[in-house]
C-alpha cells in the first residue's frame, strides 16, 4: 500500500492501458479521426472514458445528460454503456463538431439512445429543470467551457437524483490551478469550483486523477 498516487510516466501508461483498456472498435477510430483535427487536445483519453462507462454501469444507469460533445467519443462510451432502453441527453452547440460523432453513433447502433440538443447547455438544463425532470437522472457528466462549470454544475444538482452521479471533468485543468501566473477566466473557474465543491455538505465528493482530473460527486 502507497500513501500517495504514484506518478505516470508515458511508459507506465502504456503498460497501464496495455493491460486495462477495452476499447471497443468503433470508439478507437472515432478517437483516431479526431486525434487528426486542430482541436484534438479536446478529446477525453480512453481510460477515462472507460472509466465513466464503467459507472455508469455500476449504478444502473438508464437517464444520463452530457454537457459537451465536441465529436462524440464520450458520448459514444455512455451510450454504449446504456441499457438499450436508456437515454442520453447530449448537449453542445456545434452541429460541425457533432457530426462526426453522429455517424459513428449510427454506426455503433446507439442513435436511439442519444438525443443530440444544438443550443447553449445552459437553456437545454433550465428548461430540463422547467419541465419538471428535476432528481429523475442516474448519471450526469459536464466538459464544456470552463466559465459556466458552475451554473452547469448548479443545474446538474438539480436534475440528478438523490444516489445519482455528476463527473465533471478538467477539474486539474493540465496543472494549471497551481499556476499563479494564470488568471485567465476559465482557470479561475475551475479554481472556485473546485475549492466551492470541496464544502458543498449536499454532496460525497471524490477527485479522481484520471485523464486531465474528474470530480465525482454523488448527490446525498
Amino acid at each position: 500500500m502507497a500513501n500517495d498516487t504514484i506518478q505516470l510516466t508515458d511508459q507506465l501508461y502504456d503498460y497501464l492501458i496495455a493491460v486495462s483498456l477495452r476499447e471497443p472498435d468503433v470508439l478507437r477510430r472515432l478517437r483516431a479521426e479526431t486525434a487528426t483535427l486542430d482541436r484534438a487536445s479536446m478529446q477525453m483519453s480512453p481510460d477515462t472514458g472507460q472509466f465513466l462507462a464503467f459507472l455508469i454501469k455500476l449504478i444502473g444507469t438508464k437517464r444520463a445528460i452530457e454537457v459537451g460533445v465536441f465529436t462524440g467519443y464520450s458520448s459514444l462510451a455512455i451510450a454504449l454503456a446504456l441499457p438499450d432502453d436508456g437515454q442520453l441527453i447530449a448537449c453542445d452547440v456545434s452541429d460541425e463538431w457533432t457530426a462526426m460523432g453522429r455517424r459513428f453513433w449510427q454506426e455503433a447502433g446507439v442513435n436511439h439512445k442519444i438525443d443530440l440538443r444544438l443550443a447553449p447547455a445552459v437553456q437545454t438544463l433550465q428548461q430540463l429543470i422547467d419541465e419538471g425532470h428535476q432528481n429523475s437522472f442516474d448519471f450526469i457528466f459536464i466538459d464544456a467551457d470552463k466559465p459556466n462549470y458552475a451554473t452547469y454544475y448548479e443545474q446538474a444538482y438539480r436534475l440528478v437524483r438523490p444516489g445519482g452521479l455528476i463527473c465533471i471533468d478538467n477539474v486539474l485543468w493540465h496543472g494549471r490551478v497551481l499556476d499563479e501566473s494564470r488568471q485567465d477566466e476559465g482557470t479561475q473557474a475551475i479554481r472556485v469550483l473546485n475549492k466551492n465543491l470541496y464544502t458543498d455538505e449536499r454532496v460525497d465528493l471524490s477527485l479522481v486523477p484520471i485523464g486531465d482530473g474528474v470530480t465525482m460527486l454523488r448527490k446525498r
